[in-house]
């Protein structure tokens, strides 16, 4: 059983797993950063609930970036299982995209 320390390091863990996760057609930043993931919860037992979205309903990569996701979570030390959630509500939008982002990638 992971205690709130245990589960806080064991979500940042997770959140470097997923910064190296991409949409192929946005190679440049990764789902994480883009605010894709929507929510990212650890549980005492190292179980994670990641509910995530994509950049459009008709990505054409939407299997690959599922599976990557689940992925990273999954192989991410310490993990023992994962819960991955699509969703569409809210829709994905530009605004979305953390400020920082926006400024890296020069999106204003």
């Amino acid at each position: 059983m992971l205690d709130s320390v245990g589960q806080h390091n064991l979500r940042q863990d997770v959140i470097k797993s997923l910064q190296n996760v991409y949409d192929p057609e946005m190679p440049s930043v990764s789902v994480y950063d883009l605010g894709l993931i929507y929510k990212l919860e650890v549980f005492e037992d190292a179980s994670v609930l990641c509910t995530h979205t994509l950049t459009s309903m008709a990505c054409p990569f939407a299997d690959e970036i599922c599976a990557d996701i689940e992925n990273a979570v999954t192989t991410t030390p310490g993990v023992k299982s994962c819960n991955r959630q699509l969703v569409f509500e809210p829709m994905f939008t530009m605004e979305m995209v953390p400020e920082e982002t926006r400024l890296i990638m020069g999106w204003y």
